[in-house]
């Protein structure tokens, strides 16, 4: 009977010791245990055009493919609170240019593929209010781009938002750069003073007349906008420009009235913003009806030469367009690569001439990679204040860093013009005017527009 109590009492005093383990302390054992569970990678997430009208733009995914290669090449980034390196997987959803759907695919991203942050690709200002609402509803870091900063604030303001979870990368068009910023006073990181200085160097070889057109969305009209606005100061003469004369609905198929208008006040200068299939119509009317300005500029329509060798012929001959990255930029990508190799497998891949998306989506790539390092740590708000923060002093794309209040990162700009090569593609857009040292140019702008070369 001793030897039965005993027994008893050793199973008793080990069954109320394995209670405290499991209930008491152990708990916090336990709880620590999957607290630290490590993930198998870090999700990044984004809605892009692949295809409609902003296909173009989802040819720069290759820019953030590349980066996510280049960087698990490496291991992966290293998460100090896991001490090691996780890989990186980007994971995409077809918005198929529907502004409808950007909210609804983004929120997707991060209730079904459990993403942790939002980012790379780039996409006109007004596709991204979706991507911003929902970075903010569910508190998500997002780096990704947006084209023109006055667009974009004119949205966030017109919506009364914060959006403290969205880091924004483009271009601006006038606003400068707020005193203090290592960009203030340095005219290659706006677009105006570069287009002003492409009409300075000609606009003495033609009568100053102007004609403006642009795609009626946020994009094309705050251009339309502001561009006839700055010209007029310097003393060119937009025609009908109060009036808004050019800017036409996106569902426009004629432009014959347009453009007979034109003809008739005897506008010597094509400028103005709108998507390429829309320029390519256009363009292409000017032609049928003899209009033949002597200066041609199509930004955002000229940006990519898929859209440009889709207008036919030699309608690209000779058109301006803005640029913001080309293999000749200094930069540095992740362990070392060079925007030359950059694109050098962007060609080896698909066999075409450069798109210049690459190189900022592969630069916004490394911007939040840098910021998921430094903060040690998957927590998103950890992430938030570590972007906050942010100041590399190389990447793809230049110096990066989020201006304080607008989290917003300027691209340096300049001004190409397409042009005739002897290569496969036929067509390449070289730097022909530029006011910074990151990109500079390299070939002489062709003047007046080479009709029949």
């Amino acid at each position: 009977m001793k030897e039965e109590k005993k027994r008893f009492f050793l199973i008793t005093l080990l069954m109320v010791l394995m209670s405290v383990l499991i209930f008491g302390d152990g708990t916090k054992l336990v709880g620590s245990a999957l607290a630290k569970e490590v993930p198998k990678e870090i999700r990044i997430g984004d809605a892009v055009s692949f295809t409609g009208m902003y296909a173009t733009f989802g040819i720069n995914k290759f820019g953030v493919e590349a980066a996510v290669e280049d960087i698990n090449k490496q291991g992966g980034i290293y998460v100090k609170e896991y001490g090691k390196k996780l890989p990186v997987r980007w994971i995409t959803r077809d918005c198929e240019s529907d502004v409808l759907k950007m909210a609804p695919l983004t929120e997707d991203l991060i209730l079904r593929e459990k993403i942790h942050f939002i980012g790379c690709g780039l996409e006109v200002p007004t596709m991204r209010q979706g991507t911003a609402v929902m970075a903010d509803r569910y508190k998500i870091p997002g780096v990704y781009g947006v084209g023109p900063f006055e667009s974009w604030q004119a949205m966030k303001e017109s919506a009364k938002a914060t959006w403290k979870y969205s880091f924004t990368a483009g271009f601006a068009i006038a606003t400068p750069a707020e005193p203090g910023d290592w960009r203030a006073g340095n005219n290659g990181y706006l677009m105006w003073p570069t287009m002003m200085g492409v009409l300075d160097q000609f606009g003495k070889q033609t009568n100053k007349k102007v004609a403006g057109f642009a795609l009626d969305d946020a994009d094309g009209r705050a251009w339309y906008m502001a561009f006839t606005g700055e010209a007029a100061k310097a003393g060119y003469d937009c025609y009908r420009a109060k009036d808004q004369f050019g800017i036409f609905p996106g569902d426009t198929t004629d432009f014959t009235p347009i453009i007979k208008e034109w003809m008739k006040a005897g506008c010597e200068i094509l400028w103005g913003n709108c998507p390429g299939p829309h320029y390519g119509i256009l363009w292409k009317q000017c032609h049928v009806l003899g209009f033949k300005p002597k200066l041609v500029c199509a930004t955002r329509a000229g940006g990519y030469y898929n859209d440009v060798q889709a207008w036919g012929g030699d309608l690209p001959n000779g058109v301006g367009m803005e640029e913001f990255w080309n293999p000749q930029v200094k930069g540095v990508g992740i362990g070392g690569t060079t925007p030359e190799q950059l694109f050098q497998r962007f060609h080896k891949k698909t066999g075409q001439p450069l798109a210049q998306g690459i190189g900022y989506e592969y630069g916004t790539a490394q911007v939040l990679f840098n910021a998921i390092e430094r903060a040690g740590t998957l927590d998103p708000d950890a992430v938030r204040e570590a972007l906050l923060k942010t100041d590399i002093k190389m990447t793809m794309h230049g110096r990066a860093t989020f201006e304080k209040g607008t989290q917003f990162w300027r691209w340096p700009v300049a001004w190409g013009q397409w042009q005739k090569t002897n290569k496969p593609w036929i067509w390449e857009a070289p730097t022909c005017f530029s006011y910074n040292d990151f990109l500079v140019s390299t070939t002489k702008y062709i003047f007046p527009m080479p009709y029949g070369k």
